[in-house]
């Protein structure tokens, strides 16, 4: 899944921060009309339907309307969803799940197992960008209303990490999709369900009194669209919002040490990388790859983007997560990337590198990684686009260079498969490894977890090693908000979950 930014460039806001205090401002309240949660989110969504989005923004509303079968917890293990248990046979081929009872829609009517079907059958047959998620998955059934059937050609270790990792997976209502109206008005079974969008301003949702988890203790749920994090904290010290993610990095300590306020991290999961179009000369050539990776500096690049609220990284899994792997086989040296490109017979390039607005990161990013290149003889030329002019650029392959992140990683299948498979959805640089491919087909079907960590160790080497994705950091995730929202926790995965939170008097 596609990460939108949760922080601003810090060349953007580091002149107004002059005047900022820790303690100071107006004691955030609560809402204006004092029923419910406003939440600031740094962008709108392209679009609310969960199998055909893949931008954050969009999974920060979905996380709240949609649910899946299974969902990971605080610890990120799977835990019953609409399947309230499930059984696997012996030889690890059919998954059996049984679903609630007296789950209804949105709309009131009832939901059940050919709802579940028609879900993953669209994402499958439509070859939707979650589709590799049900590899090895051969059919699936509803022998009665409140049975859903997995049948595989193989077995899969992951099965319920994939199916309930994130809501790109989530379970859709058939005349919503086919009326066409979920990509504005969806209806879910979640928390919470539509109830108006106000595009470029915000999308409100109400509570779901008849949900499976327990009605929410808050009447509405809304979510403004705030680009300018400066303008964001200021709301929030100002009481108009509840909530925000969208918090300039240079401002974290300032508003940490905030009394009014209250602010949390986690680890994320996150990671962010710069690629290149591999279909494209010289970008073929893993030497002119190779190159790049050794001139860009991510030390510069964290302290540009995020204020050291990062780790610098040389593959996509953070430190804190059980499948990461250490290995860090590029410095910061110039001389050497220059030698790589002479090797590769390549002189005066020029790349045309796709940045947007919307990800503010990839623009700060792209002056500073301009600057760095520049010194071994590369002329990088950030062009900003907008987000959706963005991703049908690198859908269509019509870029050189890009920088970009992913969320909803759980499983290390998650972090490698779907962008470096040569098969894999997301796989828009082009990168084409036998030996990577057989590594993570090993992977998959791998059901000792020590040999799973192996394969997908040596699989993410040789992908750093071919510079397929150039590697720079995980970001911490920091949200913050105001001591009135009771309730409220951070989550490693980046989910955004309000569903048992309340508003003190």
């Amino acid at each position: 899944m596609r990460r939108l930014s949760r922080w601003a460039g810090a060349a953007l806001v580091s002149a107004l921060l002059g005047a900022c205090s820790p303690g100071t401002g107006v004691d955030p309240g609560l809402s204006k009309d004092g029923s419910g949660v406003v939440a600031a989110i740094a962008g709108e969504p392209d679009q609310l339907d969960p199998h055909r989005t893949s931008a954050y923004f969009s999974f920060q509303v979905l996380e709240n309307t949609f649910d899946t079968l299974v969902e990971p917890d605080r610890n990120l293990d799977m835990r019953p969803a609409l399947a309230e248990r499930w059984k696997v046979s012996k030889d690890r081929l059919t998954w059996t799940f049984t679903l609630r009872e007296g789950v209804t829609w949105h709309d009131g009517s009832d939901f059940g197992a050919d709802d579940v079907v028609y879900s993953y059958r669209r994402i499958i047959d439509k070859k939707l960008g979650n589709a590799w998620r049900f590899d090895g998955v051969k059919d699936i059934s509803a022998p009665d209303d409140s049975t859903v059937v997995l049948k595989l050609d193989k077995p899969m270790y992951n099965l319920l990490s994939r199916i309930g990792g994130h809501k790109g997976l989530a379970i859709v209502n058939k005349r919503n999709v086919e009326s066409g109206k979920i990509k504005t008005h969806p209806v879910g079974t979640g928390p919470f369900s539509f109830d108006d969008y106000n595009p470029g301003e915000s999308v409100r949702l109400k509570a779901n009194p008849h949900w499976w988890g327990g009605a929410p203790k808050i009447p509405s749920l809304t979510f403004r669209f705030i680009p300018e994090p400066t303008t964001a904290v200021a709301d929030l010290e100002a009481g108009e919002i509840n909530w925000t993610d969208n918090i300039p990095p240079q401002q974290v300590e300032r508003v940490s040490q905030n009394q009014d306020l209250r602010l949390d991290t986690a680890v994320g999961n996150d990671y962010w990388y710069l690629t290149t179009n591999q279909d494209r000369r010289p970008f073929d050539d893993p030497r002119v790859r190779r190159a790049i990776a050794y001139g860009i500096d991510r030390k510069a690049i964290v302290q540009a983007t995020q204020y050291g609220n990062a780790t610098v990284n040389q593959l996509a899994i953070p430190r804190t997560n059980p499948w990461y792997t250490a290995y860090s086989p590029y410095s910061h040296n110039p001389r050497r990337a220059a030698r790589l490109l002479k090797s590769a017979g390549v002189r005066d390039l020029k790349i045309d590198m796709l940045v947007t607005k919307e990800y503010p990161e990839t623009v700060v990013a792209g002056q500073v990684i301009a600057s760095q290149l520049g010194k071994i003889g590369i002329t990088v030329k950030p062009r900003e686009v907008d987000f959706a002019t963005w991703l049908d650029k690198q859908g269509k392959g019509e870029y050189d260079m890009l920088m970009l992140g992913w969320l909803g990683n759980l499983d290390a299948e998650d972090f490698y498969y779907a962008q470096h498979h040569s098969k894999g959805n997301f796989n828009f640089q082009k990168y084409s490894s036998p030996k990577v491919d057989r590594l993570l087909e090993a992977g998959q079907k791998e059901s000792d977890r020590k040999a799973r960590k192996v394969r997908y160790a040596q699989a993410a080497r040789q992908i750093a090693d071919d510079a397929s994705y150039i590697y720079l950091y995980n970001p911490d995730i920091v949200q913050v908000w105001a001591p009135q929202l009771k309730g409220y926790k951070v989550r490693s995965d980046g989910a955004v979950r309000f569903r048992d939170v309340r508003l003190a008097e």
